[in-house]
């Protein structure tokens, strides 16, 4: 869902100051190409303009000189000189799309918070193993958006003073990939001290890669290439290997073949015992998901047989058993409901539910919420899919929707502001949002009237008990 972003060159107007196009890292490009990032340059000039997509299909502009960041500071004359809490915002994509140009931080920039959207290397640019194809120069390349996002935060930690910023009170946050992102942030030691505090919205802590099925990744990939010799492939333009990315994801047999790899170097082998471990101890985290978030990929084909393609981290077998386990559960809920219900615990809710036990068994703090609001217009009229909470928490809800869900829009924002400005989350209108614990598991449901329920959906959560989401 894009929200407005802002075109053109560097503006200060409106209580806001935007700097677009910063560059954070050396071109990955020529002798760089699928290698770590390098620090930029000092000196190198901005874009004075939204930044080029990563690349990705189905997008035009994109370039494979992707790693720039936008700045949307408080304008220091209207709003004084800080210093005021940061916000990094990871955008989300299925590890193959999106960009930082979808979102416009103005909105919380008129908050008092920098709010910085940045970019990194997508498919086989920043998920892929090119060490079997290129020699161990290129060993945990399947980690290079990981490391992008890294060097971005370091970028935060040297240069936000001079937009007001405190690197001391940096929120990292994202949607979908993008949170996904986030959890693995939260189980690298090398990023602990690069934020304070986390939001996760519709992510979760995905089943990152072993690094033998990483291999497999790498190879089906290869199969798909004309020249998958070392010279051919650094000659070979980014539409051919862009093609040749689709192919191979179209063939593979499970969702997002293109994602994180558990090396033991960067990323440890699993993330949720990490975090258990204390990697984010002290630190804050606001977490939640959305009640149907799978009907944006299923739409009119709900009621039909969920494949294996389809899945995050279930077999078909596995998902199949916790199907007939959901009918017997919820034994007059509709075939289309049962299907989008399990989908979302199986690549959202239940991964969410499972960073939080591991975030608060470290030590830190959490709140967590579900969005039960539903679309009153549009083709997923009467859900609330995947993606919708972006108009809420960006202040983009559609005009159509109606005044309810508006002030339910500013509620989110509002509650979003406060927690990146280190409060607890809340705002006016909303029932006290207590802290959660793996017992009660106090949950914010955010809706025309929202409430607060302890131990919500205990009959469901229970089917996914035996389940390892990772």
């Amino acid at each position: 869902m894009s929200v407005a972003p802002p075109t053109g060159e560097a503006v200060t107007g409106n209580g806001v100051e935007i700097a677009l196009g910063i560059p954070y890292a050396q071109p990955p490009v020529g002798t760089l190409r699928f290698s770590a990032p390098v620090p930029v340059r000092e000196g190198t000039p901005s874009l004075h303009k939204l930044p080029p997509p990563a690349m990705q299909s189905g997008r035009a502009g994109c370039s494979e000189d992707c790693l720039y960041l936008n700045v949307y500071a408080p304008d220091l004359a209207t709003q004084g000189a800080g210093p005021f809490p940061v916000y990094v915002w990871i955008h989300g994509g299925g590890f193959t799309g999106g960009s930082p140009n979808d979102v416009n931080g103005s909105v919380f920039a008129k908050q008092g918070i920098v709010c910085i959207t940045v970019a990194y290397r997508l498919g086989i640019f920043g998920f892929l193993d090119w060490s079997p194809l290129l020699g161990p120069d290129y060993g945990d390349s399947a980690n290079n958006a990981v490391r992008d996002l890294i060097l971005a935060l370091k970028w935060v930690q040297k240069n936000v003073r001079a937009y007001g910023g405190d690197p001391s009170r940096v929120t990292i946050g994202g949607e979908s990939a993008g949170a996904k992102l986030v959890a693995s942030l939260m189980a690298i030691e090398e990023a602990k001290p690069l934020f304070r505090s986390m939001i996760s919205e519709s992510g979760g802590g995905e089943r990152i890669l072993d690094t033998a099925t990483s291999a497999h990744v790498t190879e089906a990939f290869a199969a798909q290439l004309k020249d998958r010799t070392p010279g051919g492939i650094q000659a070979a333009n980014a539409a051919a290997l862009l093609q040749a990315q689709v192919a191979m994801t179209d063939a593979w047999p499970a969702n997002f073949p293109l994602r994180t790899e558990a090396d033991g170097a960067l990323l440890p082998h699993r993330i949720l015992p990490a975090i258990a471990a204390g990697n984010t101890s002290g630190k804050r985290l606001l977490i939640g998901t959305n009640r149907d978030e799978n009907a944006l990929y299923l739409g009119e084909h709900a009621a039909e047989p969920i494949k294996q393609q389809r899945l995050a981290n279930a077999t078909e077998a596995e998902f199949n058993a916790q199907l007939a386990r959901y009918r017997k559960l919820y034994p007059t809920m509709s075939t289309a409901d049962i299907n989008i219900r399990a989908l979302t615990a199986e690549e959202y809710w239940v991964p969410s539910i499972r960073v939080a036990q591991a975030h608060a068994k470290g030590g830190g703090s959490t709140w967590f919420y579900r969005l039960d609001e539903a679309a009153a217009t549009g083709p997923h009229k009467g859900l609330s899919y995947h993606s919708y909470d972006l108009g809420y928490v960006w202040e983009t809800l559609s005009a159509a929707e109606p005044p309810s869900a508006h002030v339910l829009e500013r509620q989110m924002h509002d509650a979003w502001v406060a927690f990146i400005k280190g409060e607890p989350p809340a705002a006016s209108g909303l029932p006290p949002w207590p802290k959660w614990d793996p017992q009660q598991r106090p949950t914010m449901l955010f809706n025309r009237t929202s409430t607060v329920e302890r131990q919500p959906f205990e009959s469901e959560l229970r089917l996914w008990d035996n389940f390892r989401f990772e």
